[in-house]
């Protein structure tokens, strides 16, 4: 059995693979990035501490190995060989393409997707748009979304927007640049032409400020009044 955790829901996808892998007694886990097709045979086909249960436990193997390599093949392939007697979770963190999930048919795909309007949200972020991000940002909180969820999700955008202010050379070394499909990539530009550089490492900056401020508790402030200054400032 092959099960596929994934969606753009990292705290509820990520929640509901943990209360799984309690459930399970013995299981092996691997790094997705790191994984090669001899561990997963000496695991699957080699006696040991793991062979009575056989199952396998991979993060993120679907977003870090390239789906088109012939490693990726043969690890694919693999798994799809050994569903029938072995269980394979995969967790990934973010959704998975369809033309990407297709090699798993017989998979039990679990997806977790946030509401729509984080990310017009997120792609509103841009200077002299406060009366409409503040009101995006509540409909977001509204719609069920943590403010912890949406502080994390504001720091990732930006991180991508400074990075891709630098010199292409230099953005195409940052993992989460060179993981954007083409179209995101495209219209993350066109967010970052209405910032400077400055302006993006500024907010960036307060950003991590708001961070360490709860985390501390040095603010005196709640995250969502926070939240609600930052883009007033914007």
């Amino acid at each position: 059995m092959i099960h596929i955790i994934h969606g753009d829901d990292i705290e509820q996808s990520r929640k509901f693979f943990l209360e799984l892998k309690l459930k399970l007694k013995n299981f092996v886990s691997f790094d997705g990035g790191k994984t090669t097709i001899t561990d997963l045979v000496q695991n699957i086909e080699g006696s040991g501490l793991f062979e009575d249960t056989k199952t396998i436990v991979i993060e993120e193997l679907l977003t870090k190995l390239k789906t088109t390599s012939k490693e990726s093949k043969e690890i694919f392939d693999f798994i799809i060989k050994n569903a029938k007697s072995c269980t394979f979770i995969l967790w990934e963190s973010k959704e998975i393409l369809k033309r990407d999930l297709s090699s798993f048919k017989d998979a039990v795909v679990r997806l977790f997707k946030l509401p729509k309007n984080i990310f017009l949200f997120l792609d509103n972020l841009k200077p002299g748009n406060s009366k409409s991000l503040l009101n995006l940002f509540h409909q977001a909180l509204d719609s069920g979304i943590k403010e912890e969820l949406i502080l994390f999700m504001v720091q990732r955008q930006f991180r991508l927007l400074l990075s891709l202010c630098h010199a292409e050379a230099s953005a195409s070394q940052i993992d989460e640049v060179i993981r954007l499909a083409p179209w995101q990539k495209s219209k993350l530009d066109k967010q970052a032409e209405g910032f400077s550089e400055e302006k993006l490492k500024e907010i960036y900056k307060k950003l991590y400020n708001i961070e360490i401020g709860q985390k501390t508790g040095a603010s005196s402030l709640s995250l969502i009044q926070n939240i609600d200054f930052l883009l007033l400032e914007m």
